[in-house]
């Protein structure tokens, strides 16, 4: 279905300067990117300290930071002289718009870029609401979940390899301006938005339940592996050796699986015994591993080729455990409109996912990432209508690179 530009690029028109490093506000600047705004990223002369964050290519060249910031444009300043920072202010009062996570800066604060852009968008991400640095690995520590993760006799804390509140952190950031904007187009006036790492965890975990479990309940949550808290869920592996994650959610899920591993009777006679409806989730959930133990027998017993034969023919929610070497090779990679050919200079050729939302039928592409310092000429002359001479100036005095 072909896609009018504006319906595929809704924040067409839009410019948005970040400052960032990192994950959740580059995250956010992608985003935007990818909805159409014109981005600027810009950096100090040598890159920010993600620049080289790995994992890299073999010649040295950070795939991470050109997985994250995507279809921006990159201008490098001098961030330490007055003239370089001069400059950056010029661009985020012509653009309007600042997404950063560099804090406690002066030069590019509210107060200061307001009197340039009185109806700026400041959108600022910090690690904790009281002024304190965090990351999401230290704002995880302090939240809870590494003290729930991982098998049920481990007395020690399990972090996750997923930085779950700096993505949603970017995305959170990404809304605020969208919202910011919406905001000024009807009043005429900007907005100071704050985002600390630090809430994002907390609001999600209290959103969750996991605080107000204690705070109702007086009880906390403990550690149950891999299985689903208050449903019925659970990994199993078959007789040659492969690991399927199996959820049942509702009845018909759960009646599904007592027919296909064939224990339809032996579970009724285990909530006999037991005294337990198991056509309730809570219940099934209590006696987990009574059903764990009846169901197990059934995947042991079976290849990853049968099992995977038998459950596509039911309701039951599952898939098999791959590494991330299997699935770049599987159709949801290679046949998914999402993923595009992309041509990433210094990176090389892979297929990298656009935005993942479906706008009126198409998906919008990845779009390269720059280097640093790419579009400093273009942007200067298009932005600031500078001439080559006053840019040539700034390259030689060090003001930008």
């Amino acid at each position: 279905m072909s896609v009018a530009p504006d319906a595929a690029r809704p924040l067409a028109g839009v410019r948005v300067v970040e400052i960032s490093s990192f994950v959740a506000v580059p995250l956010a600047g992608m985003t935007l990117a990818q909805l159409g705004a014109e981005v600027i990223r810009v950096d100090p002369i040598g890159g920010a300290a993600d620049y080289h964050r790995w994992p890299l290519t073999d010649d040295g060249d950070s795939i991470y930071w050109a997985g994250l910031n995507k279809g921006k444009r990159s201008v490098a300043a001098n961030f330490r002289s007055q003239e370089g920072q001069d400059l950056v202010q010029r661009l985020i009062a012509d653009s309007g718009v600042l997404v950063t996570n560099v804090a406690g800066r002066q030069w590019h604060s509210y107060d200061t870029l307001t009197r340039l852009r009185p109806d700026l968008i400041h959108v600022e991400v910090s690690g904790r609401a009281d002024g304190g640095t965090g990351v999401d690995y230290t704002v995880n520590a302090g939240i809870g979940f590494p003290m729930v993760t991982g098998p049920a006799e481990l007395a020690t804390p399990v972090n996750h390899v997923l930085p779950a509140w700096d993505v949603a952190c970017g995305i959170y950031a990404a809304l605020a301006v969208v919202t910011a904007l919406r905001h000024r187009d009807a009043t005429g006036h900007g907005q100071q938005i704050s985002i600390p790492l630090e809430n994002v965890a907390l609001a999600t975990a209290g959103n969750l339940g996991f605080f107000t479990e204690v705070m109702v309940n007086g009880t906390a949550r403990e550690r149950i592996g891999n299985s689903v808290y208050g449903q019925y869920g659970q990994d199993f592996t078959s007789s040659d050796g492969v690991s399927f994650m199996i959820v049942a959610l509702t009845k018909r899920h759960f009646g599904d699986l007592t027919e296909l591993t064939g224990t339809t009777k032996a579970v009724a006679a285990l909530a006999d015994t037991l005294g337990a409806d198991l056509t309730d989730e809570g219940e099934r959930y209590r006696h987990r591993d009574a059903l764990s133990g009846l169901f197990g027998e059934w995947f042991a017993g079976h290849t990853a080729v049968e099992i995977t034969a038998g459950l596509s023919a039911t309701s039951v929610l599952w898939d098999r455990y791959r590494t991330f070497a299997e699935t770049v090779s599987d159709d949801r990679v290679t046949a998914n409109p999402m993923f595009t050919p992309l041509d990433q200079p210094r990176i090389g050729q892979y297929l990298a996912p656009g935005l993942p939302l479906e706008i009126d039928g198409a998906y919008p592409p990845a779009v390269a990432a720059p280097a640093l310092g790419d579009d400093t000429t273009a942007v200067l002359g298009e932005w600031l209508e500078m001439t080559p001479d006053d840019i040539r100036r700034l390259t030689e005095s060090g003001t930008v690179a």
